[in-house]
């Protein structure tokens, strides 16, 4: 198991690196915010069940959505990958279908993202990003 979870860390920090150079590190930042707001909300029902939000909001300011969009049109789906390595690692339990919607959004407070979640028990990825709208 060990091995298998020092395998993961090293994909992932890769991963990480490779975002980090191509866009100027908001990848990174993106992830490691969806990650603290997966942890701050996790609530812990019983021994060894920690259930943890299934709905993810990213709001882009319009130069970041530009700049990632330019990159990548996978930014979504590549959040949503990290977020299920991050929660596998921990042992989380999704309150859902895990969702991550990205959108564009020209009020940010700190300029660049904002990341909110929320418990969504009956949520389709598809669902979630036509009632973001």
């Amino acid at each position: 198991m060990g091995a298998l979870s020092a395998l993961e860390e090293a994909l992932e920090n890769r991963w990480q690196a490779l975002w980090a150079r191509m866009a100027d590190r908001e990848p990174v930042e993106l992830v490691d915010a969806l990650r603290r707001e997966c942890d701050d909300h996790a609530v812990v029902c019983r021994a060894g069940r920690v259930m943890v939000p299934n709905a993810y909001e990213v709001e882009l300011a319009d130069e970041v959505y530009e700049q990632l969009a330019c990159r990548d049109s996978r930014v979504g789906q590549a959040l949503t990958d990290s977020l299920v390595r991050h929660a596998a690692r921990h042992g989380y339990v999704w309150a859902g279908p895990l969702a991550v919607h990205v959108r564009r959004s020209g009020d940010v407070p700190n300029g660049r993202y904002r990341v909110a979640s929320s418990v969504m028990p009956h949520v389709s990825a598809e669902a979630f990003q036509r009632a973001g709208r």
